[in-house]
């Protein structure tokens, strides 16, 4: 099964995505990692973030033919991105959006994380590109104090089949 995270920056998707993979005992891909590795100096341009989206496909296809099941972490920004993603995923794919409210957003870009440099501009800019989902899929709150209960929530959603493909 292929995972999707997906929200914007700020929303707790890394922190969120990072535990769920483990409980589940899936491989776990940053967007933010994998940017981090492949540009010195990250501007989080168009062209930036397309090299990281194909980069990140061509992980899970790779992961995908070994049958490992995969949690990918990354805004998805964009309608295209999502359908790359769509149309080469040959497993299932399950799709979670995790949201905050912006004060909480705020707060956390604020803090240094370890392979992120979005900052509230950044998360605005993307904020702006947003592109709504379409496809049925899970949509979680994040807070700064209810992990256990969106785990579980999505552990629930994951096992009860609703996912799409």
């Amino acid at each position: 099964m292929v995972i999707l995270v997906i929200g914007l920056p700020g929303s707790g998707k890394s922190y969120f995505g990072s535990r769920l993979a483990k409980k589940l005992n899936a491989e776990y891909l940053n967007s933010d990692r994998l940017r981090k590795e492949m540009f010195s100096k990250r501007t989080y341009s168009d062209s930036e973030r397309q090299k990281v989206y194909s980069a990140l496909l061509n992980k899970v296809q790779e992961l995908q033919s070994k049958g490992k099941g995969v949690v990918v972490d990354a805004t998805f920004y964009s309608n295209k991105i999502k359908q790359a993603f769509f149309q080469s995923t040959k497993e299932r794919l399950a799709i979670i959006e995790i949201w905050a409210d912006e004060n909480v957003i705020k707060e956390r870009l604020k803090k240094a994380r370890p392979f992120s440099e979005a900052d509230f501009n950044i998360y605005q800019i993307i904020k702006q590109q947003w592109e709504p989902l379409e496809q049925p899929h899970l949509k979680l709150k994040s807070t700064n104090m209810n992990i256990d209960d969106m785990l579980q929530k999505a552990l629930n959603y994951l096992k009860n089949d609703k996912a799409t493909n």
